[in-house]
């Protein structure tokens, strides 16, 4: 056993013996300044994120850029001092154990943060998301307004989709809040973590954590449906038992909300498919085609002014000729109804850059980096 494994099974050691009020405070000073320095320091830059890597000072991402932050460069140690007096005993044994660990925390007068704190080169790293105190509006993620009717549905699927970072929690938790202030529902998310904390308005939220108040998103899903929601958010959709409840889910009286990782709205169609073998893949087509409503690719673009970030859009909306495209197969033609649907509320995503392009808001150059299809682009803004 290595020097760290033995550090980390005393600290392990000690922990399950100390009762929680003894727990360390988190605040010794280190090269890069004390954990809560470094927090305060980027929640007063309105960073999104902190990195903290042994053998460099701590980095700060803001607007989607790296920037550095403050302090010296950090040792081995200092990562350690800072990080794991955070953990739970339990938390401490899952990180010897998978080498990587996801929790969140709070620190009085800052704020609530999520962390993954992993391995590289041997050594802990940790990347520290910062979390809203507030709830956005579609208004203030300048997303359209439009998608609010997505939350007035009854019954089917909404799926966000995008990278990393893109902000689609931020636009699933603008929908719940929509929710939250026209109707009495009875809501249930699961997420991993936590982001937003939800009060309850016009609706009852329950929001369940991965990780502290149910094991796993599959078992957790199966257990919602038998909770008479109206609603159900799905953090993320990363196994088949997941899809194929959520899918259930949606054709049986509930809205359901969830995220993918892809790049545009046929990506998802793709994704949901290729998940499940392919003699069980025309019964699911047959579900999704039924239960879709909507699957809305994000992605957050610099502006032009160098400061803000854009998100750029591309919207599908089922309609009866995308559902019957998603059924038969035929998806390579779900583009071209996009593209002519805007008087559906649908838009490409080169039809989302372009837009942007002609408001000044983000500049040409910007939006041919960051479209798929450049053609069309072109096409759009005429030249």
């Amino acid at each position: 056993m290595g020097d760290y494994d033995t550090e980390l099974s005393r600290i392990v050691a000690e922990l399950n013996r100390a009762a929680p009020s003894q727990k360390p405070a988190a605040t010794t000073p280190v090269a890069g300044g004390s954990l809560d320095q470094l927090l305060d320091n980027a929640a007063r830059r309105n960073a999104s994120d902190i990195l903290l890597v042994a053998g460099a000072p701590p980095v700060l991402r803001i607007n989607g850029a790296l920037a550095p932050g403050s302090g010296e460069p950090l040792e081995p140690e200092d990562l350690r001092a800072l990080i794991l007096p955070l953990l739970a005993p339990s938390q401490l044994e899952e990180l010897q154990r998978r080498k990587s660990v996801d929790f969140g925390f709070v620190r009085e007068g800052v704020g609530r943060f999520r962390i993954n704190l992993h391995h590289q080169r041997g050594t802990l790293a940790a990347s520290i998301r910062l979390l809203p105190s507030r709830i956005p509006s579609l208004e203030s993620l300048h997303l359209p307004a439009s998608l609010g009717k997505l939350a007035d549905r009854r019954q089917g699927l909404v799926l966000i989709t995008g990278p990393t970072g893109c902000g689609k929690t931020s636009t699933l938790a603008a929908l719940i809040d929509i929710i939250n202030g026209r109707r009495a529902a009875h809501v249930v998310t699961i997420e991993d973590p936590v982001e937003y904390q939800h009060a309850n308005r016009t609706a009852i939220i329950e929001q369940i954590e991965v990780g502290r108040d149910t094991p796993d998103f599959a078992g957790s899903v199966r257990s919602i449906v038998r909770q008479t929601p109206d609603v159900i958010l799905i953090g993320e959709m990363r196994d088949p038992e997941t899809i194929a409840t959520a899918l259930t889910a949606a054709e049986t009286g509930h809205l359901v909300l969830s995220t993918l990782h892809t790049n545009d709205t046929i990506q998802a169609v793709s994704r949901i498919l290729d998940s499940f073998p392919s003699a069980n893949q025309p019964q699911i087509r047959q579900q999704l085609s039924l239960a879709l409503l909507a699957v809305i690719a994000q992605q957050l673009v610099p502006g032009a002014d160098g400061m803000t970030r854009w998100p750029a859009t591309e919207i599908m909306i089922a309609t009866d000729a995308v559902r019957a495209l998603v059924r038969k197969g035929d998806d390579h033609q779900l583009r071209s109804q996009i593209s002519v649907g805007r008087s559906e509320g649908m838009m490409t995503m080169e039809q989302s850059l372009a837009d942007l392009v002609r408001t000044n808001r983000i500049a040409r150059d910007t939006a041919y980096a960051h479209c798929f299809r450049t053609d069309d682009l072109q096409r759009y803004l005429g030249a």
